[in-house]
C-alpha cells in the first residue's frame, strides 16, 4: 500500500470498527483508538520526512490516471498540515481519555477517527470535488463531536454551526459547478492548466467561480464578516473538542493558499489572485476583532475562541500579500498558532474542572487545587498566543512584519499586528489576575485525574518549545514550502504526467 493513502485509510477502517457494539460500549474502543492514533502519528512523521526532499509524490486511487481518476498528492505543504493535525489530535485524545470526556457518550472515538479522515483527506486530495467530500466528512464528524456531552447551550450553538456550514457547503457546490462548467475538469492541476488557457469569453465566469470558492474557504477560516459562528460554537462545546477544532479554521487557510497559488496565480487571467483585493482588509479587521473580543471575554473558553479568530487573522494578513516571503512567514506561524490555541482550551478545561461551580468564568473565587501549576500553564500559553519571546510566535510575527515591510499596505499590517499584540497582553493579564491573583481562601475542588490531566497541555507546550528551538530548520522548511507552492509547474507535472518521474513513488 502506498503510504500516502494511509492517513485516510487507517481512520476510515478504525472508525468503522469502533462503531461495532463490542468496541463502542467497552474500554476496548478507547485502547484501539489510542493505538491507532499513535500509528497515525508515526505515519504523519514518515510522510513529513518523505516530503522534505522536495519531490512531489502522487497516488492514483484505483490506478486511474489523472485527470480522470481521484489523485492524492504529497508535497511539503500537505505533509506539514497532516503532521500538525496528528500531533494536535494525539494531545487532544490523550486529554479526553485522562479526563474521561470520551465516556460521556458512546460515539466519541468513531467520530474522532472520522474527523481525522476528513482532515487528512482534505490536505492530501488533488481533486476539487473530493476536497468538498472530505470537507463534508470532517464537518459531519464535527457536528457529533460538538454535541458530545449534551447540554442545551451546546445544542443551540450546534444548530447554528450546522446551519452555517450547510449554507457554506451549498455555496461550495455552486462554485465547483461554475468552475467545472467552464473548464470541464475537477482535478486541480488540470483545472490550473485550463484556466490559464481559457478564452476571453470565459473570464467573467472564471472570476466569479474563483471569488465564490475563496469566499467559502473564508467562511471555513472564520474570516470577517463570516466569523460570527465561531465564538459561540467553540465556547459552547467541550474544551478538548474545541482544542481539536483549532485545526478546522486552518483547513480554510490551507484551501485558500492551495487553490490561489495553483489555480488562480498570475497567469489565470481575470481570476488571477482572486482574493487579493479584499482578503487583506478582512484579515486585518478579523485580527483586530479577535483580540478585542479576547479582552472582553467573560469565560476562558470564550477568550480562547476569540484567540483563534485573532491568530487566523494574523495568518491571512501575511498570506494575503501572496509573496514567497509572506507565505513562508505564515507557514511558520501556522503550527505555533494552532498548538497555542489548542493548549489554551485544554488549560481552560483543567481550570473549569478545578473551580467547581465557577467553571471557567472570569470571576474571582476561592483558591483551587492545582492552582500553582495551572497558573504557570496559563502564563506560558499567554506568552505563546501573544507572540512574546522566546517562543515561536515572536519569531513568526517578526517574519510577517519583515515580509510586509516593502508592501504598500505595510503601515496597516504593522499597526494591526503590534496593536493587537498589546491588546492580547491586556486581555491575558486581566484574565490571569482574576483567575489566579484575586482568588483567595482555602483551596477547594480537585483537579480531575490528578496532575495527569495537565500532561497533554504540557506535551503541547513542549512542541511549542521545540518549534522555537528548531527555528532555523523550521523557517528553512517554511521557505522551501512557499517556493514549492509558487513553482506550480512541478505540482502540475507530477499530477498530470503519464509516466512516473524518476525516483517518485507514483504507482
Amino acid at each position: 500500500m502506498n503510504l500516502i493513502l494511509a492517513p485516510i485509510l487507517l481512520p476510515a477502517v478504525i472508525g468503522a470498527f469502533l462503531l461495532l457494539r463490542t468496541a463502542r460500549l467497552t474500554r476496548l474502543g478507547r485502547y484501539v483508538s489510542l493505538g491507532a492514533m499513535l500509528v497515525q502519528l508515526g505515519i504523519a512523521v514518515a510522510l513529513f520526512a518523505l516530503a522534505a526532499d522536495g519531490a512531489i509524490r502522487t497516488y492514483a486511487v484505483g490506478d486511474w490516471a489523472a485527470p480522470f481518476g481521484i489523485v492524492l498528492v504529497l508535497d511539503r505543504l500537505s505533509a506539514l498540515m497532516v503532521l500538525v493535525t496528528n500531533i494536535l489530535a494525539a494531545g487532544v485524545m490523550l486529554h479526553a481519555v485522562l479526563t474521561d470526556l470520551d465516556r460521556r457518550g458512546w460515539h466519541f472515538h468513531p467520530l474522532f477517527q472520522f474527523q481525522l479522515l476528513g482532515l487528512c483527506g482534505a490536505f492530501l486530495t488533488g481533486d476539487l470535488f473530493n476536497l468538498f467530500v472530505f470537507f463534508e466528512i470532517l464537518l459531519i464528524a464535527s457536528y457529533g463531536l460538538m454535541l458530545h456531552g449534551q447540554g442545551s447551550e451546546r445544542l443551540q450553538a450546534g444548530v447554528q454551526y450546522v446551519v452555517v456550514n450547510l449554507v457554506g457547503s451549498t455555496v461550495f457546490l455552486v462554485a465547483v459547478g461554475l468552475l467545472y462548467g467552464v473548464t470541464g475538469t475537477l482535478n486541480m492541476a488540470d483545472m490550473a492548466v485550463r484556466i490559464a488557457n481559457a478564452p476571453a469569453e470565459d473570464q467573467a465566469l472564471l472570476r466569479t467561480g474563483a471569488q465564490v470558492l475563496i469566499a467559502v474557504f473564508a467562511l471555513k477560516a472564520a474570516l470577517l464578516p463570516l466569523h460570527l459562528w465561531l465564538p459561540r460554537a467553540y465556547s459552547s462545546t467541550s474544551a478538548p473538542v474545541a482544542a481539536l477544532f483549532a485545526i478546522l479554521t486552518k483547513v480554510g487557510v490551507y484551501s485558500i493558499l492551495r487553490t490561489t497559488t495553483l489555480m488562480f496565480g498570475e497567469d489565470a487571467g481575470a481570476a488571477a489572485w482572486a482574493p487579493a483585493g479584499w482578503m487583506l482588509p478582512a484579515a486585518l479587521i478579523s485580527l483586530t476583532i479577535g483580540f478585542v473580543g479576547l479582552v472582553a471575554a467573560r469565560r476562558l473558553r470564550g477568550l480562547a475562541a476569540f484567540a483563534v479568530i485573532g491568530s487566523t487573522g494574523t495568518l491571512l494578513a501575511a498570506m494575503a500579500l501572496f509573496t514567497p516571503a509572506s507565505v513562508a512567514a505564515a507557514l511558520y506561524y501556522l503550527p505555533h498558532s494552532t498548538f497555542a490555541s489548542a493548549m489554551l482550551f485544554l488549560v481552560a478545561d483543567c481550570v473549569a474542572r478545578s473551580r467547581g461551580a465557577l467553571d471557567d468564568r472570569l470571576e474571582p473565587g476561592a483558591r483551587f487545587a492545582g492552582m500553582g501549576q495551572l497558573s504557570l500553564l496559563f502564563m506560558l500559553t499567554a506568552v505563546a498566543l501573544v507572540g512574546l519571546p522566546p517562543l515561536a510566535g515572536f519569531i513568526g510575527k517578526l517574519m510577517i512584519l519583515s515580509a510586509s515591510a516593502e508592501a504598500s499596505s505595510a503601515l496597516w499590517i504593522w499597526l494591526a499586528i503590534l496593536g493587537t499584540t498589546f491588546l492580547a497582553m491586556i486581555g491575558f493579564a486581566r484574565a490571569g489576575s482574576v483567575l489566579f491573583w484575586k482568588s483567595g481562601g482555602e483551596p477547594q475542588g480537585q483537579l480531575t485525574a490528578g496532575t495527569g490531566a495537565t500532561f497533554p497541555a504540557w506535551a503541547i507546550f513542549a512542541v511549542l518549545v521545540a518549534l522555537a528551538a528548531l527555528a532555523g530548520p523550521a523557517t528553512s522548511f517554511a521557505q522551501a514550502t512557499a517556493d514549492q507552492l509558487f513553482a506550480r509547474e512541478a505540482y502540475i507535472g507530477a499530477v498530470l504526467q503519464p509516466e512516473p518521474a524518476p525516483g517518485s513513488d507514483r504507482p
